[in-house]
């Protein structure tokens, strides 16, 4: 598989736009706070607002850079996640990179399909019987699904986490793979990558 160039420019050129008005503000914030009349707490929380949308644009950009040089079929997964968070529909995808994950992942059912975002979708659709696990992506291909994945410990404290977003955080706490988790409650996308998860955005223009 080739390696791919980490461009995709629509959403790199937000994220650059992005930065730069964060730079702005925060030098309009110094000149604010220089000034003892004025008051900077209104500032500080727009910046609050504003980075956290560029860190969930920043996390959509190097998703899509993870993934290309581990499968040619990363637009399709990023329109199937788009499609499976605008019907909240939960779904678990692992995208195996350079570890091998069966030692793991305890086996579901195998498939060894070519990738499509129709069928990447249609495993996660409510009622189908394969819906609940993980889907194994491997390549090109969805390799298996309703696999089980390692729980991780995070998330047993004050802030609770799912079970799908445990088992994201659980599997790439022991390997590379990188794991797309979406919530069936809200419909919000994360990705999970060395034993962290990232909150991305779906909108279909930026993918």
């Amino acid at each position: 598989m080739n390696q791919k160039n980490c461009d995709f420019s629509p959403l790199k050129q937000q994220l650059i736009k992005g930065l730069e008005n964060i730079s702005f503000d925060v030098n309009e914030g110094i000149k604010t706070l220089k000034n003892d009349r004025y008051c900077v707490l209104g500032k500080l929380e727009d910046l609050k607002n504003k980075f956290e949308k560029v860190e969930t644009m920043a996390a959509s950009f190097y998703l899509n850079c993870y993934l290309s040089p581990f499968t040619d079929k990363y637009l399709d997964i990023s329109t199937c996640i788009q499609h499976l968070s605008n019907q909240r529909h939960g779904a678990l995808i692992v995208i195996e990179r350079k570890d091998e994950l069966d030692p793991l992942i305890r086996a579901g059912t195998p498939i060894g399909a070519t990738l499509t975002h129709s069928l990447l979708e249609s495993i996660f659709y409510p009622g189908n019987p394969l819906h609940d696990g993980a889907v194994l992506v491997r390549a090109n291909q969805i390799f298996s699904a309703a696999n089980i994945l390692p729980l991780s410990n995070k998330g047993l404290g004050e802030k609770k986490l799912g079970t799908r977003h445990r088992s994201a955080l659980g599997l790439t706490e022991q390997s590379d793979a990188l794991v797309l988790v979406v919530s069936e409650e809200t419909g919000k996308v994360s990705f999970a990558a060395d034993g962290r998860i990232y909150p991305i955005i779906t909108t279909s223009s930026l993918v």
